[in-house]
Formats: structure tokens, C-alpha cells, sequence
């Protein structure tokens, strides 16, 4: 690979970067970790939707469904399994369930998708708070804790997978394959292209990582119960975080992790009683003014 200026300038800042980000906590107070911990959780989620569902555009309201599975994955075994176990089975029950999910229903498109897989999620929610009250009888699960710092770096570790994952698949023939669904699904099967195939598996990867930060925060939250794992307003802020920062772009939903995650906290502190209504106002403006022409119900 030939460096230019240009790119050898971009490396050594994303190196530089990386480097920060190593060793803020050594300087930082807990506070400051846990925040950054938040950002990349949803940097993970943001760069892991936008690994299939930006090419493809498929709109998928469904990370909440996968996240929360990761997180319950923690919170069911989290007494059995050392940590990085727990992680892999969060991921590896994201995935199958992705693949059950894809098998079945990445036939559909449009408003359909997105609201299966909306409805996906508040299945998934239901039916955990049935069986937590009729069968465990209970409503939460307490999870043994991880330190923070463990759960710093194990969610900057899973952020720059996901960035190098998402480089890579982008980079390839098979994101090319998913750029050319996105604009055309049966031109690309006339192609010889089996649709199907790049569809289940690219989504079942992107969900993967959605259940692997699942059980990462799991440790740091502790406490959870079917309404926090499963939170809808999770999926919203995904897609939006990956309108803020460029649909498409490798590094446009970290970018716009970062902000709203920012804008999110600032409204928090500055503004408790009318946080919801401002950050509303925020997400609105977002819709209506930010959205990328890429992103195509199709």
C-alpha cells in the first residue's frame, strides 16, 4: 500500500488519538470514564447498524432487540462464566438470533423491515418481563460488577473491531455487493449475486457486535431489569447518531456517537426537569434538517 501525504497524516492522527484515549483514565476521574465508556457503546452500536443497513438501506429499528439480548446473556450467566466468556456468548446469542431474524424476514423491505424489527424488541422485552414475573418471580436481576477500567478498555477494544470490521467489509467485494442491493436488489441477483446470503450474514455481523456491548455494559449497569435491556429508545438513537454523523462513512457513526452522546449529557446536567423536551426538540431538528439523502426507505 502506497502512503501519500494525505493518508500517512490521517494515520498518525488516528494513531495520536488512540493513544489519548489509552491513557485518559490514568488522568481522569471515574465520572469521565463511565462517560466515555457510554460513548463508546453507542459508537459499537452506531458503526455496527451501519455496517449492513448503510449500503443495503434497509432501515432496521431493531439494535435494541440485539443489545438486549447481550445484556440478559450477562446478567443469566454472569455468576457461571468469567467475563470474557460471558462476552463471547452475549455476542455469539446476538448473532444466532440474527440469523434466525434474517433467515425469516430480510425478504421483507421497506416500512415493513423496520417495523418488524421495531416489534422485534418489544417482543423480546414482553416476553422476558412475563417469564421474570410468572417464573423466576422476580422483575430484575442484579449482575456482578466489572471495574471500570475493565470495561473501558473492553469497549474500546470492541469499538475499533467494529471500525476495522466495518473498513474491511467496505473495502471489499462484499461491500460492494451490498452497496449494489442497496441501490438495486434484483439487478444484483441477475449479476449472479446470492442476495439472500449477503443479506443474513452481513446482518447477523453487524448484530454481533450489538450483543458483545450488551454484555460488556451489563457489568457497569449491574442492576437491569426487561425495560432498561430492552429500551426502544435505543434503537432511535442509533440510526440518528448514524444520520448526525454520515450514513455510509466509516467513521460518520462515531462521529455522531460523540455529539449526541455529548448533547445528551450537557442537556442532563444543565436542564434535569426539561431534558426529554429539549433533547425531543434536538431529535427533530436532527430528522427534519440532518438526514442523509442516502438513506432511502426502499
Amino acid at each position: 500500500m502506497q502512503f501519500t501525504g494525505k493518508r500517512a497524516t490521517y494515520i498518525g492522527l488516528l494513531f495520536l488519538a488512540l493513544a489519548v484515549v489509552a491513557i485518559i483514565p490514568v488522568y481522569t476521574s471515574a465520572y469521565i470514564h463511565m462517560l466515555l465508556t457510554t460513548l463508546f457503546m453507542y459508537a459499537v452500536l452506531a458503526v455496527s447498524w451501519n455496517i449492513f443497513c448503510g449500503p443495503s438501506r434497509y432501515i432496521s429499528l431493531g439494535s435494541t432487540a440485539f443489545f438486549g439480548v447481550g445484556i440478559y446473556t450477562a446478567a443469566v450467566l454472569g455468576d457461571t462464566f468469567p467475563l470474557l466468556i460471558i462476552i463471547v456468548l452475549g455476542g455469539l446469542a446476538a448473532f444466532l438470533l440474527a440469523l434466525i431474524v434474517g433467515l425469516s424476514t430480510l425478504r421483507l423491505r421497506g416500512i415493513y423491515f423496520a417495523v418488524f424489527t421495531f416489534g422485534l424488541g418489544e417482543f423480546l422485552r414482553h416476553t422476558v418481563l412475563w417469564y421474570e414475573i410468572n417464573i423466576t418471580s422476580t422483575f430484575s436481576r442484579w449482575i456482578p460488577m466489572t471495574e471500570v477500567l475493565i470495561a473501558y478498555y473492553a469497549m474500546l477494544i470492541l469499538l475499533l473491531a467494529a471500525l476495522l470490521t466495518s473498513y474491511i467489509i467496505k473495502s471489499s467485494k462484499f461491500g460492494l455487493a451490498l452497496k449494489s442491493i442497496g441501490e438495486s436488489e434484483e439487478a444484483t441477483h441477475h449479476m449472479g449475486v446470492n442476495v439472500t446470503a449477503v443479506k443474513v450474514i452481513f446482518f447477523a455481523i453487524s448484530c454481533t457486535f450489538m450483543g458483545l456491548a450488551g454484555a460488556i455494559i451489563a457489568g457497569r449497569w449491574t442492576y437491569i431489569n426487561p425495560t432498561i435491556a430492552f429500551n426502544p429508545a435505543v434503537s432511535f438513537m442509533v440510526v440518528l447518531m448514524v444520520l448526525v454523523g454520515g450514513i455510509g462513512q466509516v467513521h460518520g457513526p462515531l462521529l455522531g456517537a460523540a455529539v449526541l452522546v455529548i448533547v445528551s449529557e450537557l442537556l442532563l446536567v444543565g436542564f434535569t426537569y426539561y431534558y426529554w423536551a429539549l433533547f425531543g426538540v434536538t431529535l427533530i431538528a436532527v430528522i427534519l434538517f440532518g438526514s442523509s439523502p442516502n438513506l432511502v426507505v426502499k
